[in-house]
Parts: structure tokens; sequence; C-alpha cells
């Protein structure tokens, strides 16, 4: 019996095909890593859209006219006017949906780098207090928050939000009050010397800004395994994979991590998995994992946590097919078939511009900031004010850092969002001596 392909929503739940349709309509192929960015970057953006995952090559001929399941334009995109989009990628998708754009000024009053909760929170306050606002996203808006399926310990959400919800709500925000957002953009370097600083980005586009946030984050790190690269989105995913939980029904996940995100991660997956496996090297989930997570992950029945154990092998050739896990107490390897593991292992910042621009960074790569500032040895040469810095501030006046970026941050979003308003209220007060 020929299997009937999978329509769902991008609220994640399976619907009847007859209902309404939302923008967009996503076709693709199951392991595809090109399909997985699309829809990852979609759900982050709040886009609706439905993804329809093909399996014979009949299902491809008749929903997408395609020659079959290895047809080169796949994925395609098909958008309610008429639009197709073969192979799409997130540039074209964004293009279509009006999101691309170039700076409208030669010069800001702030520019920040990075569009999670500490950029987005900075943009708001930024915006709304009158400063010419400029916000550079090399991805999709809410950073690792919107990859979150829910943030249950967020100030005034007693119910919880999904981070993608709360992104979509802050990016709203920040543009009702005039901030512009630039996607797909990445910040390469940044020249500081008299007068405003000049940001330049990968495409060549400049522009000049009075003072400026930088809030890029980190990206989850790595297992540094043969074969990762090769299966990234094509059963190795990075982040909490809220996207791909509908997916996920009967299925056996494997979560490498032990802080809030693969604890949320695992209890959002354990209602449509067969079994969840919560992997962490340390003795348990009590010291990284807040107290509310940790009693309910330890009452579903199918959660399971396997401590001082670590991924050893990755096994597949075109989609994760299983992965040999070691328990590092007692050395005993075994092999777990799966074809979702997802990794929340904790960050590695976005600081690689920051080399070039002179900005001070401690051993891991965090933004030095403030009184920390002394103890990274700073000195007259590289802090030419009279004045002490601020405590968001860089080595470089005028320059600020917020949220996960920064040395000695509380890696929370209330923090970050906090950290972004309060790094406006310190460019205020720089702005007003120069």
């Amino acid at each position: 019996m020929e299997q009937i392909p999978v329509v769902v929503r991008s609220d994640m739940t399976k619907f009847d095909a007859s209902h309404s349709k939302p923008a967009l309509r996503l076709l693709g192929r199951r392991g595809s890593a090109e399909a997985y960015a699309l829809r990852d970057f979609l759900y982050r953006s709040g886009v609706p859209f439905e993804w329809i995952e093909l399996f014979t090559d009949t299902q491809a001929r008749e929903l997408g006219h395609l020659d079959g399941l290895t047809d080169s334009r796949l994925p395609v995109c098909l958008f309610p006017d008429g639009t197709r989009l073969d192979h799409a990628t997130i540039q074209q998708v964004c293009g279509k949906l009006g999101w691309l754009r170039a700076p409208s000024r030669s010069e800001y009053d702030l520019a920040i780098l990075g569009a999670g909760p500490a950029g987005l929170s900075a943009a708001v306050y930024g915006a709304s207090e009158g400063l010419k606002t400029l916000v550079i996203e090399r991805s999709a808006v809410g950073g690792q928050a919107a990859t979150s399926s829910r943030i249950e310990n967020y100030l005034g959400f007693p119910k919880g939000i999904a981070g993608a919800e709360l992104a979509a709500r802050a990016r709203e925000q920040a543009l009702r009050f005039g901030a512009e957002i630039l996607l797909l953009e990445e910040g390469v370097r940044a020249d500081f010397g008299g007068g405003p600083g000049i940001g330049y980005l990968a495409d060549g586009i400049h522009f000049a800004m009075r003072s400026s946030i930088c809030a890029s984050g980190a990206e989850y790190r790595r297992l540094n395994l043969p074969n990762e690269d090769r299966l990234r989105g094509a059963g190795v995913y990075y982040g909490a994979g809220a996207s791909e939980a509908e997916l996920c029904v009967h299925q056996t996940v494997v979560i490498v991590g032990g802080g809030n995100s693969a604890g949320q991660a695992a209890l959002h997956f354990c209602a449509r998995a067969r079994k969840v496996m919560i992997l962490i090297r340390g003795d348990g989930l009590k010291e990284t994992v807040s107290q509310y997570l940790v009693d309910r992950i330890l009452t579903a029945k199918n959660i399971k946590v396997l401590p001082h154990t670590e991924v050893v092998e990755l096994h597949g050739d075109s989609m994760l097919d299983a992965i040999t896990i070691r328990n590092n107490q007692s050395g005993d390897e075994r092999v777990v078939n799966t074809h979702w593991l997802f990794l929340c292992l904790g960050g590695v910042p976005n600081t690689t511009w920051a080399v070039a621009s002179h900005v001070l960074r401690d051993e891991q790569g965090y933004l030095v900031t403030g009184p920390d500032l002394k103890r990274y040895g700073i000195s007259a040469d590289i802090w030419p004010l009279e004045r002490e810095p601020f405590y968001l501030e860089t080595n470089i006046p005028g320059l600020f850092a917020a949220g996960d970026v920064r040395h000695g941050s509380v890696k929370r979003c209330a923090s970050a969002v906090g950290e972004g308003a309060m790094a406006v209220t310190f460019a205020h007060r720089y702005l007003a001596h120069n």
C-alpha cells in the first residue's frame, strides 16, 4: 500500500488538506537538508505554511509536477498567487515575502548586530526613544529563542509562549516604532576611529553608526564527529527543533545537552515520539535545568535520562540511521537506531568579526565589558576616555554588548531582554557627550 504524503501545518498540527490554505506550500522529501533549512526558517519566522512530505515518485509527479523524488527542483515552494520557486532557497523565499532590503540611511544613531531577544529588545527601546535604529540579522529573527517550543519562565506569560511567537511579537513592535531590520545580512567588520563607526556587511553594504550594540548571540556547539556535516539537516539538528516535533510521531528521538532548551525540547517531543532520550555528560539534570522542567521530565513515562553519556559515532549515508553512544563511567558502548538527533550543547559566541575590529574577547570568544575590562588588562592605550567604561560597554567607546555574546552573561531569555534595554540606556549616555 502506498504511503500517504504527510501534510503538516506551520503550527505543527496535522490537518485536512481541504482546510483553508496558508501563505505557502513547501514540498520536499525526508532527509533533505535544504527542505529542513527552509522549514525551520519559516517556522522560526512565524510564516504560515504547509509542509508536504513526498514518499514516492508518483506523489512527486502528481503533487509537484516533478519527474520524481530525485528531481533536482526539490524542494518546491508554491505561493497563493501562483508563484512557484523550484529548488527554493531561504534567500529566494525572503525576497518573495518582501523581507530583503538595503539600509534606507547612510548613518544611524544605533546599529544592532543580531535580532535575538537582546537585539530585539534594544531595537524596541532604541527606536521608541527616537534613535534611528538599524538591526542586522544573518538568519531568522529570534535567535536561539525562536527554536524553543515554549518559554514558560518569562515574565507575563503564565502559560508560556512559543519562542517563535515571542520573536514575531518583538519584531512587529520594533518595526512599529520605526526600527529597520535587515535579514540574511552578516556583519564582517567595523571600523572605529574618530567620529561615527563604519559597519561593513558581507555583501559590501556599509553604513555609519554613532553607537552600536553587539547582540549576535551564540551558536550551538558541534560534536565534531565524522559525517556530522553531511548529516546536518538530515537527521542531525542543532537546537531544540520545535519545527520537527510533528514529524517524529512514534519515533525515537535523542537529545544531547543538559540545559533548559534540551529539557523543554524533551517535553515537547515526548507528546508525539515513542521514546525520548536525553544524553548528558554530568550526573543529572538538576545542576543545569530549572526545577519545574526536571519534575516534569522525571514523571514522563517515555523520557529516559542517560547521565555520563555522549555520542561517539554517527551512522547513515543520505540520512541518519543510528548513533553509537558511550557511558563514560563504564566505557560501555551501544547503538541506538534513530533518525532524529538534536544537539543542545551550549554556545559558541558569534564574535569572529570582533578580531579585525580589535574588540576585546575572553578566552572563549565572548565580548568583555564594563568592570571585567580591568581584569583583562585594559589600559589607557585601549581605553582613550577619562571616564570608566559603562557596565555593558566594550573596550571600544560606544560599542556595547548584550545577551549571550557577552562575557559573564546569564544565559536566559529574560536576562537578554533586560540587557538589550539596558544597553540602550548606556548608548543614550554615550551619545549625549559625543
